[in-house]
């Protein structure tokens, strides 16, 4: 998969994401579980793992817990139940490699490779916990539409690292433009949730237009909905500091 395609891909996948959560927090949840998934499909493959079925079983758990966690915490903070989640994930990815069966060979890659997967997909919550924020629907909209925007920008051919100060000012543009009409949503937050979207975006999508293993179907579909995944956690962040 060229990056063309990748770039219009995740560019759908954050506008769904968007789309998502003006129906309502249990699309919008549903959207992150598949999200999740499949990145715990490619993931492994894209980071050429050993054990690739456990890591996949032990990357999907760790961001479905992460998702149920958030979704059911009744009240906030959202985020209360997710060190225990993650605690437990990280644990079970140790478990995986006692039950390896081919000789846990390159043990420490493939435990490495697990515990930044889970840490990738659990981000992914963060949609969900700034969505039940005030003014939650707000911010995730203009977070999602920023990167889906920006992505489409990288498909213009620039040298890097001009094509990340076009895709990071487009980023806080549309983000800027959506809080002024948007409502309960500054323009200050609009812009800053827009240009941190836009910087995270642009820095994986240089990330991935290196790695050699993008060919296969599984790593072009992990390379595709990472940046959406990721971002949530930022999301939540910026806009718990900026809107409340």
């Amino acid at each position: 998969m060229d990056a063309l395609t990748r770039a219009v891909l995740t560019t759908a996948a954050a506008v769904g994401l968007a789309a998502a959560a003006y129906v309502s927090e249990t699309v919008l949840a549903g959207v992150v579980a598949a999200m999740v998934l499949l990145v715990a499909w490619g993931w492994p493959v894209l980071l050429d793992l050993p054990a690739r079925a456990g890591v996949r079983f032990v990357v999907a758990l760790g961001g479905l817990g992460a998702l149920a966690a958030v979704t059911l915490t009744e009240g906030e903070p959202f985020l209360r139940d997710l060190p225990v989640v993650l605690a437990l994930a990280i644990l079970l990815a140790f478990v995986n490699e006692l039950v390896r069966p081919d000789g846990r060979l390159r043990m420490v890659d493939s435990v490495a490779g697990s515990v930044s997967g889970i840490l990738v997909v659990a981000a992914a919550a963060g949609w969900v916990a700034a969505g039940r924020t005030a003014g939650g629907t707000a911010i995730v909209v203009v977070g999602a539409v920023a990167l889906g925007v920006g992505t489409a920008s990288s498909v213009v051919p620039l040298s890097p690292w001009f094509a990340l100060v076009v895709a990071v000012g487009i980023s806080g543009g549309v983000g800027v433009g959506l809080a002024a009409v948007l409502p309960g949503l500054t323009l200050l937050a609009g812009g800053l949730v827009g240009v941190a979207v836009g910087i995270l975006g642009a820095t994986l999508r240089e990330l991935f237009t290196r790695l050699p293993m993008l060919s296969e179907r599984a790593t072009a579909t992990a390379a595709v909905v990472v940046p959406v995944t990721v971002t949530g956690m930022l999301v939540y962040v910026v806009g718990r500091l900026l809107v409340g």
